[in-house]
């Protein structure tokens, strides 16, 4: 049981042998939503409400991982960026009904750098966040930097389209 729980929460080699494991994590929750969202139509809010077991399944799968591996917070523990992605994307979700052009890639670019800023830097509310034991600081943080970076994307959406009118 431990292997398994130690393999879900690196997401396998993903989160133990590449380089830049956070970043690595949410790029293959970014392929994955994008493959659900844009290959097999699914709807980008029903992969978000989707995600919402996985994130609360993150608590006590991050906090086990903690205890394995004897550290707070390890960085191959990369559950928590895979799956708050969708959430990232959430403002967006009426473009995604149009066809998938460069804009799209550039919109996906842009959640992704967003969430990773804010994953990686940590603004103090995140931080404070963080701070929580086992696997709730664990998936809260990134949970709060996906909702911000979702609330920045929304502004830039809103922002750029009043010039475009």
């Amino acid at each position: 049981m431990n292997r398994l729980v130690l393999s879900l929460a690196t997401l396998g080699p993903i989160g133990r042998n590449l380089p830049a494991p956070g970043t690595m994590g949410s790029m293959a929750g970014v392929l994955v939503y994008a493959f659900l969202v844009f290959a097999m139509g699914i709807s980008a809010e029903w992969v978000a409400l989707c995600s919402l077991p996985l994130f609360i399944l993150g608590i006590p799968l991050c906090s086990r991982a903690e205890i394995l591996l004897g550290r707070n917070d390890p960085g191959e523990v990369i559950w928590d960026e895979f799956c708050v992605i969708p959430l990232v994307y959430l403002p967006l979700s009426p473009m995604w009904k149009q066809s998938i052009s460069t804009e799209t890639f550039i919109w996906l670019l842009a959640g992704f750098s967003l969430f990773r800023v804010f994953d990686i830097t940590k603004p103090s509310v995140i931080r404070s966040i963080q701070k929580l034991p086992r696997g709730w600081g664990v998936m809260l943080d990134d949970l709060l930097a996906a909702l911000l970076s979702a609330l920045v994307l929304w502004g830039l959406r809103t922002f750029s389209l009043s010039f475009l009118n």
